[in-house]
């Protein structure tokens, strides 16, 4: 198949309307996880809880719930069409590959984009249908795991290290979106009311910097992880949440950081609802 052939294909996938509500099922199944993980991560910080702050500990919680294998496969499935959907971008991008000047920047930007946002929403869904199946796995063993595996490789230390200060840069990337509000972009809200509108805003500009936070904190964790070549150091989310906890007014700072992760939850929710024209 010519990349021209393929890109044709993906892009009446990426149009397709039966993906685009399997997508918004994904939007909404991720929105779901980031408020349990909210809801865990309080939790932890004014009572305590057995289940890891992390998104196994979310899907835990949900396949504990009556029908949650089912709801497990839907979320599952709703992801796999989301990371989908995002994989037809790289393709619909394939034009600028080849450009010069800015208009290759910014096809290769986005393609770097899409192609880690569907890594991240399938990873994601094959872990909600592995948990459906019983067979789901404490995220934060296996990211040691992973770590463990990649101290073996020739500069092991550095590629955990280099990806720990992606994760950071990520996590600064979220805060400045939220700053600058420039997740409104990712919203088509020519149909939303103006009062909406107001309450979209402000919870964007609560969730991304609340999200950004915790992702710098997992990042920092790998990094560190690799200047003390310590797998076990690499804990996660949950482990990230741990450690904010025990720093000066961790309650309070935890707190924060769980509203802002509840808030970027609820900004999937609307996101679902109002999503962005491609």
């Amino acid at each position: 198949m010519s990349v021209r052939s393929a890109g044709g294909l993906a892009g009446r996938a990426g149009n397709s309307d039966a993906l685009e509500h399997l997508a918004r099922v994904g939007l909404i199944a991720y929105g779901v996880v980031h408020l349990l993980v909210a809801w865990l991560a309080l939790q932890l910080a004014w009572g305590g809880t057995s289940r890891p702050a992390d998104q196994s500990g979310a899907l835990s919680t949900l396949a504990q719930q009556p029908l949650g294998a089912p709801l497990l496969w839907i979320l599952g499935l709703g992801l796999l069409a989301l990371a989908l959907w995002q994989a037809a971008e790289v393709l619909r991008w394939r034009h600028g590959w080849s450009a010069s000047g800015t208009a290759r920047t910014k096809a290769l930007r986005k393609t770097g984009k899409a192609v880690v946002k569907a890594a991240v929403y399938a990873g994601l869904g094959v872990l909600a249908i592995r948990f459906a199946t019983g067979g789901g796995q404490n995220s934060s063993s296996s990211q040691q795991q992973t770590v463990a595996g990649v101290f073996g490789w020739p500069a092991g230390r550095w590629l955990v290290a280099a990806a720990g200060l992606v994760l950071v840069g990520v996590g600064v990337y979220h805060v400045y979106k939220g700053v600058t509000k420039r997740f409104l972009k990712e919203l088509d809200l020519a149909d939303c009311p103006p009062a909406a509108e107001r309450l979209v805003t402000r919870i964007g500009q609560a969730g991304f910097p609340g999200k950004g936070v915790a992702l710098a904190l997992v990042g920092g964790l790998l990094v560190w992880s690799a200047v003390t070549f310590d797998p076990a150091k690499a804990s996660g989310l949950d482990g990230a949440l741990h450690t904010l906890l025990q720093a000066p007014a961790g309650r309070v700072l935890l707190t924060a950081v769980a509203l802002g992760i509840a808030a970027f939850g609820a900004f999937c929710l609307v996101r679902a609802r109002y999503p962005e024209r491609t």
